[in-house]
C-alpha cells in the first residue's frame, strides 16, 4: 500500500512528527496493570487492550506507534519473578505495535519504534551494573530489530552515560533514532552533567533526534527545550507529561495537592496514583506543543498521563487534521453554553448560576 515509505528523519526534515507515549499511565487507569510495579504485563494478558489503545492513539494523530516495553526490561522482569517472560512480553508488543502501524487510517504509513528506557540500576562508577544495563539494552534491540522495527526509542534517562549507552546500542543497528532524557528535580543528571550539556553530548555522538520526556510538565520542561534547541542543530524532541509541574517541584515525583484534597494517600507522595487534580488541561497542552513547535521542536508528543484526546491536541497545535478532528469539541451546539439559534433564551441566561 506505501511502497515508498518515509524514515523518520525524512518526516521530521519536512515539518512535525507526532508521537504518543504514556502507556504506563493509561493503561494502568483502564485497569489492566498495578501502579508502582508499572510492568507492561498488558502485552501477555491482554494483547486486545494494548491493541485498541494504539489504534486509538493513531486515531489520534500519532505517526509512531512505540512498542509498549518501557519496565520490559530483564531487571524489572526479575523484581516480579517472571524473567522467563521477558522475550515473550517483548515480542508480543513489537508484534502488536507493528500490526498497528501496517494498517493506518491516515494517508500515510506509521512508523513502529522499538524502544529501551531507564533500567533503574544503572550506577555510576560501578562497571558491573553499567555491563549489565549494555546487555539488556542489547537483547531488546536486538528483538526490536528482528520483529521489523522501523525506528528505535530510547527515553527517560536521568544518568548522562546510560543515555548514551543507549544511544550507542541503537546506533549499532543503523535505524533512525531518538534518545530523550528526564532529569530530576535538582535540575542536573544524575550524575553530575547539566542538561544542556548531556543534549549537546548526545548529538556529538550521533543522535539525529534528542530532547526530553517525562517528569516534567509543559511549564518546566519548555525553559529546557528552548535553550537545546538554540545549542543543538540535530532534530529535537519534546514530550512531557500531562501534570502543572513547577519550579518548586519541577517534576511530578514530590508535586504537592493544593486543591482541597481531603483523603491522603497511602504512601508518602501524590506520584503516581493521586496526581490527577494536578493535570493540565487540554489547551495548556496544545499550547505547549504550538510553541515548541514554533521554536523547532518537530518532534511532539505527550508522556504520562498522556490521552487520544491530548494527542489529538497536539497535532491540530501544530496545523495538522487528524481522523480524530472529526470529533473536536463544538460548543456552539452545546445546550446551556452553545450558540445555535435553537438553544431557548431561558437557558441561555442560565448559564452564571448553572
Amino acid at each position: 500500500m506505501f511502497k515508498n515509505k518515509r524514515n523518520l528523519i525524512e518526516r521530521l526534515d519536512s515539518g512535525p512528527v507526532i508521537c504518543a507515549e504514556g502507556f504506563l499511565f493509561e493503561i494502568e487507569k483502564r485497569g489492566y496493570m498495578s501502579s508502582g510495579e508499572f510492568v507492561p504485563m498488558v502485552s501477555l494478558d491482554h494483547p486486545e487492550v494494548l491493541e485498541n489503545l494504539h489504534k486509538e492513539f493513531q486515531h489520534a494523530g500519532s505517526d509512531i506507534v512505540q512498542a509498549f516495553t518501557y519496565n520490559g526490561h530483564r531487571e524489572k522482569m526479575r523484581v516480579i519473578g517472571k524473567e522467563e517472560l521477558l522475550e515473550p512480553l517483548n515480542r508480543t508488543a513489537l508484534k502488536i505495535a507493528k500490526k498497528v502501524s501496517e494498517n493506518p487510517i491516515g494517508k500515510e504509513s506509521n512508523l513502529m519504534a522499538g524502544n529501551i528506557s531507564n533500567s533503574n540500576i544503572w550506577k555510576q562508577d560501578d562497571k558491573e551494573s553499567q555491563l549489565e544495563v549494555e546487555r539488556m539494552f542489547n537483547e531488546m534491540i536486538g528483538w526490536a530489530v528482528d520483529e521489523g522495527a522501523d525506528m528505535l526509542i530510547g527515553e527517560t534517562f536521568y544518568y548522562a552515560e546510560e543515555a548514551y549507552k543507549a544511544l550507542q546500542v541503537m546506533r549499532k543497528t543503523g535505524l533512525p533514532s531518538v534518545i530523550t532524557i528526564a532529569p530530576m528535580g535538582e535540575n542536573i543528571m544524575r550524575d553530575g552533567v547539566s542538561i544542556i550539556d548531556t543534549c549537546k553530548e548526545l548529538e556529538q555522538q550521533g543522535g539525529e533526534v534528542v530532547g526530553m520526556n517525562c517528569h516534567r510538565g509543559p511549564a518546566t520542561m519548555m525553559p529546557y527545550l528552548r535553550e537545546i534547541r538554540k545549542e543543538l542543530k540535530c532534530h529535537i524532541a519534546g514530550l512531557p507529561i500531562n501534570y502543572r509541574t513547577t519550579n518548586q517541584n519541577p517534576t511530578f515525583f514530590n508535586l504537592l495537592d493544593n486543591n482541597g484534597c481531603t483523603c491522603a494517600t497511602p504512601h508518602k507522595t501524590t506520584f503516581p496514583t493521586a496526581l490527577d487534580p494536578m493535570q493540565c488541561n487540554r489547551y495548556e497542552i496544545g499550547n505547549f506543543a504550538k510553541e515548541a513547535f514554533g521554536i523547532g521542536v518537530n518532534y511532539l508528543g505527550v508522556c504520562c498521563g498522556a490521552n487520544p484526546m491530548l494527542i489529538r491536541e497536539v497535532a491540530e497545535a501544530v496545523g495538522l487534521k487528524v481522523p480524530a478532528s472529526k470529533y473536536r469539541e463544538n460548543m456552539k451546539n452545546h445546550y446551556m453554553f452553545g450558540t445555535n439559534k435553537r438553544i431557548p433564551k431561558h437557558i441561555k441566561e442560565y448559564q452564571d448560576k448553572a
